[in-house]
């Protein structure tokens, strides 16, 4: 699959549901959010087809999103089911860890190859702030069983806010150097009228990852993945850290992804307003090759880069992060 400038697209990012059991400031606006109705939200079986008709076109890599994907019942059984497809060859899904410790070990054996776990600070009242509900024992927890189950490579991923600190800092460069995981660091999107306001930018964090950290962050040569991140090393440390700049590096050049929302839209761009109506299609009796073109669609207008860093279009647009995923 090609879209409209010639980037390959294999790369299908789902949201499986908008409900979540954390409310992050950044993510969800303080007045409360109004969710979709569950006769509205995709079921296991429809995304099991666009899963198998995109398979047939070259996508092999999925991602499940929320909200937090692990609030939707029935999750493990379709992580096994998509896996018995066998064209998927990377199944990864991003959550806030909060359920993780006790699921961690069956997803691992219904064929979820990776995690990624969002934790924004290390200090327990921040870590409330950000998330309005969260408690941060409940992700460490998951984060541990995560890599002990072999979720691997796990990835945190920061979002730079004005509760990421110094001692935050500090912390991330220890757990690189004790496990082989990658620390993300995501610039803040100014996406709706959620209020927040990062203290540090990606520039200021990488000096204070060399001054507190044991030497110099060095290009980590050879790093591969499916997404936007730039990965660096310090030296003899396990891990990585990432640094992803939408804002201030955009990197849509290189988009190789397409999204579907829980109530059955394609999002060509995550930074975009524009969606096509996919649901209408599969419970209409539409045929595969209907449901392809209604992709294929998508992926010819799709925007050549987003245009988010002009404040007030990331202002103007509809769906929050808990309803896209990310």
């Amino acid at each position: 699959m090609q879209d409209g400038y010639g980037r390959i697209i294999d790369y299908l990012r789902i949201s499986i549901t908008d409900r979540c059991n954390f409310r992050c400031s950044y993510c969800m606006p303080p007045e409360g959010v109004e969710l979709i109705e569950h006769s509205e939200v995709l079921s296991y079986e429809e995304l099991l087809r666009i899963i198998t008709i995109l398979g047939q076109h070259g996508v092999n890599k999925i991602r499940l999103t929320g909200g937090e994907p692990l609030v939707r019942k029935g999750l493990v059984q379709f992580i096994r089911n998509i896996k018995e497809f066998g064209s998927i060859k990377d199944l990864a899904m991003t959550t806030n860890g909060s359920l993780l410790g006790d699921m961690a070990y069956d997803l691992k054996v219904a064929g979820l190859n990776r995690v990624n776990i969002s934790i924004d600070t290390n200090n327990p009242e921040g870590f409330s702030q950000i998330t309005g509900r969260g408690q941060l024992t409940d992700v460490v927890r998951g984060i541990q069983s995560a890599i002990e189950v072999g979720l691997s490579p796990v990835k945190l991923n920061v979002v730079v806010t004005e509760v990421l600190s110094e001692e935050d800092i500090i912390y991330f460069i220890d757990q690189v150097y004790k496990f082989p995981i990658a620390v993300r660091f995501i610039e803040y999107m100014p996406i709706g009228r959620c209020g927040v306001k990062p203290e540090y930018s990606i520039g200021a964090i990488k000096n204070m990852i060399s001054t507190a950290g044991r030497g110099e962050l060095q290009s980590a040569v050879g790093t591969t993945g499916s997404g936007p991140a730039k990965y660096y090393r310090l030296p003899q440390a396990l891990g990585l850290f990432g640094f992803i700049t939408p804002i201030t590096d955009h990197f849509c050049q290189n988009c190789n992804r397409i999204r579907l929302t829980a109530d059955g839209k394609i999002k060509p761009c995550l930074l975009s307003n524009h969606e096509i109506d996919i649901k209408t299609a599969l419970r209409g009796g539409g045929s595969d090759q209907a449901i392809y073109q209604l992709f294929s669609k998508a992926l010819q207008e799709k925007l050549y880069q987003h245009r988010l860093s002009d404040t007030t279009e990331g202002r103007d647009l509809t769906r929050g992060m808990f309803q896209v995923g990310g």
